[in-house]
């Protein structure tokens, strides 16, 4: 299995962890796209990052991050449901250079939303004043949900993977004082090479084998874009019936492409009639 999520938790104290691995689900995002490498390695981190945030989500749904910046990385998405199904996709001009986050997307936001499929949708916002994504994502968990974060995340041009630890509620009535600085200084041990070619229940007891650890089953992560001919139909419906009909009379038919997995939704003249009824022309 090389697309996997391994949450876990210390049995000694009020810390849960996931460790996330994916190789095949960064190839489907990377596929047919001609990112600029410093571009491939802020997406697979943002990928590895929606997966880990997604494993916290404790009702069906799904979970985002989205930045925009007036740097050369104009648009970053990435999103994974509570099934572990992830997408994303990042626009970025060929300028880009390695750097820190802010000068890859310039002065922006990073917005995490979570969208239940039943119930109201939360969105958390997070200036991008850290040096790495990873840092910012801490901050988020630190301002937003008052809860201590370590975030680590790593990616070469054929993997990514991520660990998060992280204090759980009822930590403050832990007794072992020293077990949030012991856990996060023994995380930061691993290197990029450990986290991406070693296998979780491995590196897991490489790190931390003096501590009590129970894991939880293994989780399969995999690439799911939940774009649909219904949803395209619902994006042309917004666009308005004298629009596509414009586009009809121009183009023929009006092809959507998703940007995530370059699927192809085309509509032709009985489609957008189904849609908005025949064309009143003034």
């Amino acid at each position: 299995m090389t697309d996997t999520l391994q949450r876990f938790v210390f049995n000694e104290g009020e810390v849960r962890g996931e460790l996330v691995l994916i190789e095949d689900t960064l190839k489907t995002a990377l596929e047919g796209r001609d990112y600029p490498e410093p571009a491939q390695q802020l997406l697979a981190q943002s990928l590895s990052a929606a997966v880990l945030l997604g494993g916290v989500l404790k009702m069906k749904g799904r979970i985002s991050l989205q930045a925009k910046g007036q740097g050369p990385v104009t648009l970053l998405m990435a999103d994974c449901s509570n099934e572990r199904g992830a997408r994303g996709l990042i626009h970025t001009e060929d300028c880009i250079q390695h750097g820190s986050i802010g000068e890859q997307l310039g002065h922006g936001q990073l917005v995490i939303t979570i969208e239940p499929e039943q119930g109201q949708r939360y969105q958390g916002i997070v200036p991008l004043e850290s040096e790495t994504l990873q840092e910012c994502l801490q901050d988020y968990f630190t301002r937003s949900e008052q809860l201590d974060t370590l975030i680590l995340l790593f990616a070469d041009n054929e993997r990514a993977g991520g660990l998060m630890l992280q204090k759980m509620p009822g930590y403050e009535t832990t007794e072992d004082d020293d077990l949030w600085n012991r856990l996060t200084h023994l995380a930061q041990t691993t290197s990029q090479q450990e986290l991406l070619s070693v296998a979780p229940e491995t590196l897991l007891h490489r790190l931390f084998h003096e501590e009590s650890i129970s894991l939880y089953p293994e989780e399969p992560v995999f690439f799911h874009c939940h774009c649909s001919r219904e949803r395209t139909a619902n994006a042309l419906e917004t666009l308005g019936a004298q629009e596509c009909y414009d586009l009809l009379a121009e183009q023929g038919e009006i092809s959507v492409d998703c940007q995530f997995c370059n699927q192809q939704y085309r509509f032709g003249q009985d489609d957008i009639e189904a849609l908005f009824g025949p064309h009143q022309r003034h």
